[in-house]
């Protein structure tokens, strides 16, 4: 988020880096003023098709541009009416408008040696009160600022002469709300943190030739003649507009209509810049703050979708480990019997193998039967009578060839041979 609005700011105080090299933009690079009042208007061009008349405003235009004549028939004296609140004064006599549609047409419109210039779309005659429009541009979203623009060079060019180029500019970009634009603060805001501010001596009748200087230069016109309006109200511009209409020198009138001088005024208002046009307003202006709201909104969207993926891979991870456990799991089972604790599978049982003189497994005891010492009880009476057999309790003889005599150690006494098939009987003594 810092870096972002490192970013923002180093937009705005870059020094033209991403000004249109070409010229300045808006309407100033579609716009022209031709100043030269030797052109003499000819007849009524041939392409003209007809004409609408108002009460300030006569439009000449073609087939092709009825309908857009129409639509500036309404409108027209109510632009001319705002002029008149700015200035205190309207321009006397009946201004021409000239409709064509495309290139060919605009050009075809135009006064004999007064060729517009390639990449304008409207062009005006100040001192013969005429303006040549190319009608597509009043469809797009800046033709009526370009008209107003025009209208006002023509307005100051039928009032007076010798207008100072600032004054010129500032006046016609106050009566269109030029200066109310981005483009106008952005290049305001350059030339106060870079102190590339101009002079208006300066600016009298020479224009800079760097595209970032003209916008400047613009921008600061604009913005003094706001200050001279609200400080000082539409009658002092009206008192200065008849002061140079009578022939007094820019300055002398300035100076009668506003009761102090051009210098003093410049002063003033250049005080006030770093206040309007600083760190400060940009700071604290409610744009910034929606801008700020909004790189919030996406930098918390992006961050959300970077989590919810994130969620999603370590679910989908977490199904692969069940799964493969599953799989293993189902294995174990098909290979055997799996421990509880987790030792190796039990294997199927397998046939003890027979060994060579192994014995005969001992049948397990019967718990009925009597135990060995009550059965060996009458075994010496059964000696002495010459029997040979001692008796159990029911009278039977006891066999005594099947009994096998241990040791005190638990092991069979051999004759120094190993045993082979059933052992000696045992002596008795």
């Amino acid at each position: 988020m810092l870096r972002l609005f490192a970013f923002l700011m180093m937009l705005l105080a870059s020094p033209g880096v991403f000004a249109q090299e070409a010229g300045p933009r808006g309407i100033h690079a579609t716009e022209a003023v031709v100043t030269d009042t030797a052109l003499v208007p000819h007849a009524r061009p041939a392409i003209v098709a007809g004409e609408l008349k108002t009460q300030r405003f006569v439009i000449l235009h073609t087939a092709k541009a009825a309908g857009a004549a129409r639509a500036l028939a309404g409108q027209i004296e109510g632009v001319r009416d705002a002029f008149g609140a700015m200035l205190g004064r309207d321009w006397p006599g009946t201004t021409e408008i000239r409709l064509g549609v495309g290139r060919q047409e605009f050009e075809a419109l135009a006064l004999p040696g007064g060729k517009p210039p390639g990449w304008a779309v409207a062009l005006a005659y100040p001192g013969h009160q005429i303006i040549l429009l190319d009608a597509l541009s009043l469809s797009d979203s800046e033709g009526p600022t370009t008209l107003r623009h025009e209208l006002a060079h023509v307005a100051l060019g039928q009032l007076a002469r010798d207008w100072p180029r600032w004054f010129q500019e500032g006046v016609a970009q106050n009566l269109t709300d030029e200066r109310y634009s981005v483009a106008h603060y952005g290049a305001l805001f350059r030339a106060v943190t870079q102190e590339r501010v101009f002079h208006f001596e300066d600016l009298a009748d020479d224009w800079p030739d760097v595209p970032a200087d003209v916008e400047i230069a613009y921008a600061q016109s604009a913005a003094f003649v706001a200050f001279l309006t609200g400080k000082h109200g539409s009658h002092a511009m009206g008192l200065l507009v008849d002061g140079v209409r009578a022939g007094e020198p820019f300055e002398q009138a300035f100076g009668k209509a506003f009761r102090t001088s051009l210098l003093l005024e410049e002063q003033d208002w250049r005080e006030g810049l770093a206040a309007r046009y600083g760190w400060l307003p940009l700071t604290t202006s409610s744009a910034l703050l929606w801008l700020t709201a909004s790189v919030l909104c996406v930098a918390a969207f992006v961050r959300r979708m970077r989590q919810k993926a994130a969620r999603m891979t370590e679910l989908a991870a977490e199904d692969a480990a069940e799964d493969a456990a599953l799989r293993l799991l189902a294995a174990a089972r098909a290979a055997g019997p799996v421990p509880v604790d987790g030792s190796e599978p039990l294997s199927p049982a397998l046939p003890w193998p027979e060994w060579p003189g192994a014995t005969t497994p001992v049948a397990p005891p019967n718990p009925s039967a009597p135990s060995q010492p009550e059965a060996l009880e009458g075994a010496p009476e059964a000696l002495e009578s010459g029997t040979g057999h001692p008796e159990g309790p029911d009278g039977s003889d006891l066999d005594m060839d099947d009994e096998e005599p241990e040791s005190a150690s638990g092991e069979y006494e051999l004759d120094g041979e190993a045993p082979s098939g059933r052992p000696p009987k045992p002596t008795l003594h």
